[in-house]
Protein backbone atom coordinates (compact mmCIF):
# COMPACT_ATOMS: atom_id res chain seq x y z
CA UNK A 1 0.00 0.00 0.00
CA UNK A 2 2.03 3.55 -1.01
CA UNK A 3 1.47 6.59 1.74
CA UNK A 4 -2.03 8.53 1.89
CA UNK A 5 -2.18 11.90 2.43
CA UNK A 6 -4.95 12.86 4.51
CA UNK A 7 -5.83 17.03 4.15
CA UNK A 8 -6.76 19.29 6.39
CA UNK A 9 -7.08 22.72 6.71
CA UNK A 10 -4.18 23.82 8.67
CA UNK A 11 -2.22 20.18 8.17
CA UNK A 12 -2.07 17.09 6.23
CA UNK A 13 -1.54 14.23 7.44
CA UNK A 14 0.59 10.67 6.08
CA UNK A 15 -0.14 7.44 6.57
CA UNK A 16 1.76 4.08 5.60
CA UNK A 17 0.25 1.02 6.54
CA UNK A 18 3.14 -1.25 5.42
CA UNK A 19 5.18 0.59 8.23
CA UNK A 20 2.48 0.69 10.92
CA UNK A 21 3.45 -1.86 13.84
CA UNK A 22 -0.19 -0.87 14.98
CA UNK A 23 0.54 0.28 18.43
CA UNK A 24 -2.40 2.63 18.48
CA UNK A 25 -1.26 5.60 19.80
CA UNK A 26 -2.92 7.71 17.70
CA UNK A 27 -6.61 5.88 18.22
CA UNK A 28 -6.09 6.14 21.95
CA UNK A 29 -4.41 9.64 21.72
CA UNK A 30 -6.86 11.84 19.22
CA UNK A 31 -10.15 9.35 18.98
CA UNK A 32 -12.08 12.55 16.67
CA UNK A 33 -9.57 12.65 14.14
CA UNK A 34 -8.44 8.60 14.00
CA UNK A 35 -11.03 6.28 14.03
CA UNK A 36 -10.77 3.14 12.39
CA UNK A 37 -14.65 2.67 11.97
CA UNK A 38 -15.18 5.66 10.08
CA UNK A 39 -13.98 6.78 6.43
CA UNK A 40 -11.99 8.01 5.80
CA UNK A 41 -10.12 7.39 9.13
CA UNK A 42 -8.34 10.07 9.47
CA UNK A 43 -9.96 13.18 9.63
CA UNK A 44 -7.12 16.08 10.55
CA UNK A 45 -9.49 18.87 11.21
CA UNK A 46 -11.44 16.96 14.28
CA UNK A 47 -8.51 18.54 16.62
CA UNK A 48 -6.61 21.70 16.61
CA UNK A 49 -3.18 21.56 14.93
CA UNK A 50 -0.98 21.54 18.49
CA UNK A 51 -2.91 18.34 19.68
CA UNK A 52 -2.61 16.81 16.12
CA UNK A 53 0.89 17.19 16.27
CA UNK A 54 1.81 15.88 19.84
CA UNK A 55 -0.33 12.43 18.62
CA UNK A 56 1.83 11.92 15.46
CA UNK A 57 4.68 12.47 17.19
CA UNK A 58 3.81 9.39 19.30
CA UNK A 59 3.50 7.27 16.61
CA UNK A 60 6.83 4.49 17.38
CA UNK A 61 7.16 3.57 13.73
CA UNK A 62 6.95 6.70 11.99
CA UNK A 63 3.86 5.03 9.84
CA UNK A 64 2.08 8.84 10.54
CA UNK A 65 3.89 11.63 9.97
CA UNK A 66 2.41 15.25 9.85
CA UNK A 67 3.14 16.53 6.13
CA UNK A 68 4.35 20.35 6.29
CA UNK A 69 3.15 22.31 3.11
CA UNK A 70 6.51 24.09 2.93
CA UNK A 71 8.68 21.36 3.73
CA UNK A 72 12.75 22.18 4.99
CA UNK A 73 14.60 18.93 5.37
CA UNK A 74 17.43 19.16 8.16
CA UNK A 75 20.31 16.37 8.27
CA UNK A 76 20.78 15.32 11.40
CA UNK A 77 21.59 12.97 14.04
CA UNK A 78 19.95 9.04 13.83
CA UNK A 79 18.84 7.69 17.12
CA UNK A 80 17.74 4.22 17.74
CA UNK A 81 15.75 3.16 20.89
CA UNK A 82 15.41 -0.70 21.34
CA UNK A 83 12.28 -0.99 23.21
CA UNK A 84 11.42 -3.57 25.89
CA UNK A 85 10.03 -6.47 23.67
CA UNK A 86 9.33 -4.50 20.89
CA UNK A 87 11.31 -2.79 17.67
CA UNK A 88 13.93 -0.87 17.14
CA UNK A 89 12.86 2.72 16.71
CA UNK A 90 14.82 4.84 14.74
CA UNK A 91 14.55 8.83 14.43
CA UNK A 92 15.89 11.44 13.05
CA UNK A 93 17.25 12.10 9.00
CA UNK A 94 16.29 8.30 8.43
CA UNK A 95 16.74 6.42 5.07
CA UNK A 96 16.68 2.21 4.80
CA UNK A 97 17.83 0.42 2.29
CA UNK A 98 17.65 -2.87 1.11
CA UNK A 99 20.13 -5.56 0.30
CA UNK A 100 19.63 -4.43 -3.40
CA UNK A 101 20.61 -0.58 -2.65
CA UNK A 102 17.38 0.32 -3.08
CA UNK A 103 15.42 2.80 -0.74
CA UNK A 104 13.18 1.02 1.59
CA UNK A 105 11.60 3.81 3.59
CA UNK A 106 12.87 7.50 4.32
CA UNK A 107 11.36 9.94 7.42
CA UNK A 108 12.17 10.69 10.02
CA UNK A 109 11.02 7.50 12.24
CA UNK A 110 11.17 4.02 11.60
CA UNK A 111 10.37 0.48 13.47
CA UNK A 112 12.65 -1.99 12.62
CA UNK A 113 11.21 -5.57 13.41
CA UNK A 114 13.74 -7.36 16.09
CA UNK A 115 11.53 -10.68 17.20
CA UNK A 116 12.42 -11.39 13.11
CA UNK A 117 8.39 -12.21 13.27
CA UNK A 118 6.67 -9.27 10.88
CA UNK A 119 5.25 -10.27 7.70
CA UNK A 120 6.89 -6.70 6.41
CA UNK A 121 10.51 -7.35 7.24
CA UNK A 122 12.21 -5.40 8.01
CA UNK A 123 9.76 -3.00 9.12
CA UNK A 124 7.58 -3.87 12.23
CA UNK A 125 4.18 -4.73 12.13
CA UNK A 126 3.15 -5.61 15.46
CA UNK A 127 3.56 -9.31 15.39
CA UNK A 128 5.84 -9.35 19.00
CA UNK A 129 2.62 -8.34 20.27
CA UNK A 130 0.84 -11.75 18.92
Amino acid sequence: MARKIYRGKALDVAFDLDNCSHAGECIRGLPAVFDTERRPWIQPDGADAGELRDVVARCPSGALEIVEREVAAAAGRVEVTATEGGPFLLTGDVCVLGPDGKVLREGAKVALCRCTKSANAPFCDGSHAR
